[in-house]
């Protein structure tokens, strides 16, 4: 079930995450969040960084749809210089 608190910003736009919020959400200090505002609503929704699992994962699933599109890593390559202006 939902927690429901409420809380205030500060003059400095800072707002404090209730403590039976951060800690039902396992919530620490630097935790990172994605901002959506529209009109009148708030959304708060927690970021991390994937795990070394994850990540592989990624790469791996990159990798198999650059093979599918016949991407070379001559291509790829090609495209950071061009995106750099060193072509």
């Amino acid at each position: 079930m939902a927690v429901l608190a409420t809380t205030k910003m500060s003059s400095k736009g800072q707002v404090v995450i209730p403590e039976e919020i951060r800690k039902r959400l396992g919530l620490k200090a630097g935790s990172q969040f994605v901002v959506v505002g529209d009109k009148d609503v708030v959304i708060l929704k927690a970021i991390s960084p994937p795990s070394i699992e994850e990540f592989d994962e990624f790469i791996a699933e990159a990798r198999r749809q650059a093979r599918q599109a016949g991407i070379k890593s001559a291509d790829i390559t090609n495209a950071i210089a061009k995106a750099r202006g060193n072509v």
